[in-house]
């Protein structure tokens, strides 16, 4: 069984800080990132097991770090999560789903939906460390 490994991005350090305590508490390793740019660098350095961002922020949003990854790394695990799900008409979310996220969570969002949603994806081969 592997350990498995969530890079976290999120521009509101609460958010992030909250995500991070929660996942850490159940054993997962956890690295972050304030924006989807820095968070490029650190995928295309050594990705992840499960990806969590925020779809709207500034200095590279979701979407395009979702189609990045996606590009790169295909059968990397993303969670796209959003306060704001819709911006001018568009469902945020959904388009995160079409560019390939494996699954979507409103904001704000249980630590058990969070929880069941990683391992979910994940499958029964990986566990936290």
């Amino acid at each position: 069984m592997a350990f498995a490994s969530v890079l976290v991005v999120d521009d509101d350090a609460a958010a992030l800080a909250s995500v991070r305590a929660v996942l850490s508490g159940a054993g997962y390793a956890v690295d972050e990132a304030v924006n989807g740019r820095r968070a490029l660098r650190r995928i295309m350095a050594g990705p992840s097991d499960v990806l969590i961002t925020e779809v709207l922020m500034p200095d590279g949003d979701g979407i395009e770090l979702i189609a990045a990854v996606k590009a790169a790394h295909p059968d990397m695990r993303i969670i796209a999560v959003s306060e704001r799900r819709f911006l001018r008409g568009l469902d945020l979310l959904d388009l995160a789903r079409k560019l390939g996220a494996d699954a979507v969570l409103d904001k704000p969002f249980e630590a058990a939906m969070l929880l069941v949603t990683v391992a979910r994806l994940l499958g029964p081969g990986a566990r936290p460390g």
